[in-house]
């Protein structure tokens, strides 16, 4: 009987350990080089800067070179982005959550337009620093 429970028990760890190889994605990064430095409204006298690194997220590898290929159109955008944004924005953790998406979702459409398809599932900003 307790060779049964453990074959059992084997059984069931092997068929998890089985499911969760299924379920892993070959995820792949992009990172635009160099960082973005771009200039943003500011509230005092003096200009404004933000500098970011941004690195894009991607379900398949084959999409880099995509993302490679458009990088100009990718990093354009999301320095246009960021010099549209207000100083408070800037440099509240909330503000600086939204402006990462607005540039998710903007990186996405681009791609749309550009490839048939959205490759990007997700965009970090892995340095952000401003002044």
């Amino acid at each position: 009987m307790k060779r049964i429970a453990s074959l059992l028990l084997l059984l069931s760890l092997f068929s998890c350990f089985h499911v969760a190889a299924e379920d892993k994605k070959d995820y792949a990064y992009y990172g635009f080089e160099p960082d973005i430095v771009t200039n943003y409204i500011s509230n005092r006298k003096k200009l404004g800067f933000v500098k970011i690194s941004v690195e894009l997220m991607v379900n398949d590898p084959t999409d880099l070179v995509a993302l490679e290929h458009h990088d100009p159109l990718l990093r354009s955008a999301i320095v246009e982005i960021l010099g549209n944004q207000e100083e408070d924005k800037v440099k509240s953790l909330s503000g600086r959550e939204e402006i990462r998406r607005e540039c998710f979702e903007m990186v996405n459409r681009l791609m749309q337009q550009e490839t048939g398809k959205e490759t990007v599932v997700n965009l970090l900003f892995t340095k952000y620093l401003y002044d």
